[in-house]
């Protein structure tokens, strides 16, 4: 009726997922312990009750700066609504897991020789990460796990050969045989022939006999990226049987370097929450 101030309703739209609706998030900053800062976004399962602690997941993707500052800087913001998309890692929140999202993982240096402390770097950071979650009460240290896609997968695979930091990991689609990216690779400027050294001491490959963490591989089957062809994974998968490491390999049909399938995708979900389960959650 023309003036009338009543209102009706003419949808009613329900919440498809309100079990999203509770989990929580929060960033939180921290130092490195050189006093670079650092930071990663905290996502507590729906349900969590205040100083229980849970098995955690590290999910990161490293990234090289020319100084400290710049990669000290926070990207990204925690009042975005959460959202589960794909064969997302968030998905184990709602199995109970914390997630240290998006941990900063910087390599500070010159852009020439950055990665000549890679491994050194990247220790560093994952163990910030973890003693600020466990600092939290947040993170179960014993309980654990790590997790990323291509030079987080790459990532993965070295933190497990350099570290007794995690569990187990789960690494998608990387490259872990620097010497078969020969002419560089994501900032790195040199050859392998002009830092060789650098090459065989970033490849996990080298040092699949300390690889003694379960080991998850998972990798597309058509991976056309030029750094990440399949043979990554098949050749560490190898390596890492040979000695007598807990390893699988998981490749998916007709999927390139990201997976779009619907069967791949619960696959890949399904894969992750069964190797985690087995490995951090109910790790003895």
């Amino acid at each position: 009726m023309k003036g009338s101030e009543s209102r009706q309703a003419v949808t009613d739209i329900r919440d498809s997922t309100p079990q999203i609706r509770g989990i929580r998030k929060e960033l939180v900053k921290y130092k490195r312990a050189d006093g670079v800062d650092l930071s990663f976004t905290l996502y507590l399962p729906p349900g969590y009750k205040e100083g229980v602690r849970l098995p955690t997941i590290l999910w990161a993707y490293p990234l090289e700066y020319n100084d400290p500052y710049t990669a000290g800087q926070v990207t990204g913001s925690t009042e975005r609504y959460t959202a589960l998309r794909g064969a997302s890692h968030l998905f184990l929140l709602l199995a109970g897991y914390a997630i240290l999202d998006n941990a900063t993982l910087p390599i500070v240096g010159d852009f020439q020789t950055v990665n000549n402390t890679y491994v050194e770097q990247l220790t560093a950071g994952a163990r910030a990460a973890i003693d600020k979650a466990v600092e939290l009460g947040v993170t179960d240290r014993s309980r654990v796990g790590i997790s990323g896609h291509s030079y987080g997968g790459f990532m993965t695979a070295n933190l497990l050969a350099h570290t007794d930091l995690f569990r187990a990991g789960v690494a998608r689609s990387g490259a872990y045989n620097r010497t078969l990216t020969p002419f560089g690779f994501q900032s790195e400027r040199r050859t392998f022939w002009q830092a060789r050294e650098t090459y065989l001491r970033m490849s996990p490959f080298n040092y699949a006999d300390r690889i003694n963490e379960p080991l998850l591989l998972i990798h597309g089957e058509a991976d056309n990226n030029a750094g990440t062809f399949p043979i990554q994974s098949e050749r560490l998968y190898q390596a890492v049987r040979g000695h007598g490491g807990v390893v699988r390999l998981v490749m998916l049909p007709h999927e390139s370097h990201g997976y779009q399938g619907r069967e791949s995708i619960e696959h890949v979900l399904w894969e992750t929450l069964r190797w985690f389960d087995t490995y951090v959650k109910n790790a003895r």
